[in-house]
């Protein structure tokens, strides 16, 4: 009886020895933590620094992970400080690489950063969506005067209808939004 109780308490110290070594070797995976959806302005020295973070099957860190951040060749897309189209970095001790010196090439539209890291054995990759803009195009402007029309619209709205939709006596307007052609400017008359 002895024996059967000794070799069932190995058996179970077996397995949780197998599922620790398995999760100690389990997959990487890539957790954007920001860049993504970032809009860049075309006309700015910087664009938004990726950052990443890589972690094991247990959610934690991974330190010392070799992370590499590749930009299309082509297109709207950017480059990093020294005009390369990839940086390859390794994790800090929280797991995390930052694509640091980001900038927007001169093309308008959306471009992917690829992302691949690994480390003993293990490999992950993502991708971070970013845009880029020309904010002094003729149809940026558009855009933005657009947007302001249609925001205070919507705030007219609400207004409305946290006040039940009744209509009541308004004071006189201290100021006022003024949307022209042209670079946006917000704000009252001076």
């Amino acid at each position: 009886m002895r024996y059967k109780k000794f070799m069932r308490t190995w058996g179970l110290v077996g397995v949780l020895l197998n599922l620790t070594l398995a999760a100690q070797d389990g997959s990487l995976h890539v957790v954007v933590l920001e860049g993504d959806g970032a809009i860049n302005n075309i006309r700015s020295t910087r664009g938004k620094e990726p950052v990443v973070r890589v972690e094991d099957a247990n959610n934690r860190g991974v330190a010392g992970a070799v992370v590499t951040f590749l930009l299309p060749a082509g297109g709207a897309g950017a480059f990093f400080g020294d005009g390369g189209s990839s940086l390859t970095l390794t994790t800090d001790d929280r797991g995390e690489a930052v694509a640091r010196r980001l900038h927007a090439n001169r093309i308008a539209g959306t471009f992917q950063i690829r992302v691949s890291a690994s480390q003993g054995g293990r490999t992950a990759t993502g991708s971070i969506t970013q845009t880029n803009v020309d904010p002094g195009s003729h149809t940026a402007s558009r855009t933005v005067a657009l947007l302001a029309i249609l925001g205070g619209a919507v705030a007219a709205g609400a207004a409305v209808a946290l006040h039940g939709g009744k209509a009541k006596s308004a004071s006189p307007a201290t100021s006022a939004t003024i949307v022209v052609p042209g670079t946006p400017t917000i704000g009252g008359p001076k």
